[in-house]
């Protein structure tokens, strides 16, 4: 039975994934898994690592059928926050049904993707709508094309949450315009990253601490950095798994106040969780 009282902050993953391999799939998507990731057991893995809340982020390969992962969220609304994939017509009536059970963003996954018109009015419409909700636009696309995207969408009056370090593939090179534009963005209060998946950019721990070290200096802190293990880590589960990412980000930030701030603190505000219990 799911407890009435919230359970007490000891950290927050804000990247992970549930699905079955038997779920509705879109088609041409680029991965299809061979496995269950069920919610039972991402929560194992939240209590052996004394972890006390989640963000589910719907996987790109359900769509914007979300009701596997809205069934989670009503299960665990203490524990659990979700992220999800929408239309850009989704009914109002929707999105408050999507509110209703613990979702708090939309995710924009646009690799491997033709950039859509996020300028147009069909989507500025939304993000606009989205904004007195105080819900997000996380965003996963590469480092060179993350410039184009966000400051529109910023201009929508939304937060924007960018995944993966915004998968630097080969570091971030300060020469590089599109780079240097990336790290401008990370200046704005609206603009959040996540210290997650450093290996879909192909980054070990040596380059990921370099990496660490350019967006500080570009976020004025690490106040608007969070942690997400992107389980199951689909398409490397043969190269890490939940235990490697928790560790990978012990040593990637070894200052036990500091990874309060990326578990707790950070997370906490943005995702609404009470930092007192």
């Amino acid at each position: 039975m799911t407890s009435l009282h919230p359970p007490a902050l000891t950290g927050v993953d804000t990247h992970a994934h549930i699905f079955r391999q038997d779920l509705p799939m879109v088609p041409n998507r680029r991965y299809s898994p061979h496995y269950d990731a069920q919610i039972e057991h991402y929560l194992e893995h939240l209590d052996r690592n004394g972890l006390s809340h989640g963000v589910l982020i719907q996987p790109s390969f359900l769509g914007t059928d979300n009701s596997f992962m809205l069934e989670a969220l009503r299960r665990y609304p203490q524990r659990l926050r979700g992220v999800a994939v929408v239309d850009v017509d989704v009914s109002e009536a929707q999105l408050d049904e999507l509110a209703e059970a613990g979702v708090v963003g939309i995710r924009l996954n646009l690799i491997g993707k033709a950039l859509a018109n996020y300028s147009g009015a069909a989507w500025t419409a939304l993000f606009e709508r989205l904004a007195p909700r105080g819900w997000q636009i996380e965003i996963q696309r590469g480092i060179d094309d993350v410039a184009l995207i966000v400051p529109t969408i910023l201009d929508c009056g939304v937060n924007v949450v960018i995944d993966h370090f915004g998968l630097p593939s080969g570091g971030l090179d300060v020469l590089n315009p599109n780079h240097r534009a990336f790290l401008e963005l990370l200046g704005n209060e609206r603009v959040w990253l996540k210290l997650s998946a450093a290996y879909r950019s192909q980054s070990d721990l040596t380059q990921a601490v370099q990496v660490l070290a350019q967006v500080r200096e570009a976020s004025g802190g690490i106040e608007r950095f969070l942690w997400g293990s992107d389980w199951p880590n689909t398409q490397f589960e043969d190269q890490t798994d939940y235990d490697r990412q928790v560790a990978f980000f012990v040593a990637l930030l070894p200052d036990t106040g500091e990874r309060a701030q990326v578990l707790m603190n950070n997370p906490a505000k943005l995702f609404s969780f009470d930092p007192s219990r």
